[in-house]
């Protein structure tokens, strides 16, 4: 990965994840948050729940500490919120959807 790509990553990264580390920690302890999302077989946590808590670590790291294995779970982040932006949501209650939820574990409230 190039520092070009790094940066690109980083900035998109840095648009898409709108929660702050202490909200979304605070959302990952949520019952809501533990009842969305696709979770591998034999695991208790789904991926969306995971990378919640990765991109927590990631936004406390300074820029120096971060790693390629980190700027590419910053794409992997920024790939899906664009994904399920793109799908639009419930016509109604977006507010309490499985939809939102989902995003949320990602670092995206699409209420913001």
């Amino acid at each position: 990965m190039t520092d070009e790509d790094r940066e690109a990553a980083g900035k998109e990264f840095s648009r898409v994840v709108n929660m702050s580390p202490a909200e979304l920690e605070k959302w990952l302890g949520t019952e809501d948050s533990k009842a969305v999302g696709w979770t591998h077989e034999g695991e208790g946590e789904a991926v969306g729940h995971q990378s919640g808590r990765r991109i927590v670590e990631i936004k406390r790291k300074k820029k120096t500490e971060l790693t390629d294995d980190d700027y590419a779970h910053m794409r992997k982040v920024v790939g899906y919120v664009h994904r399920h932006m793109a799908q639009g949501g419930p016509a109604e209650d977006k507010a309490h959807s499985k939809w939102r939820y989902s995003l949320m574990n990602w670092g995206h409230d699409p209420l913001k």
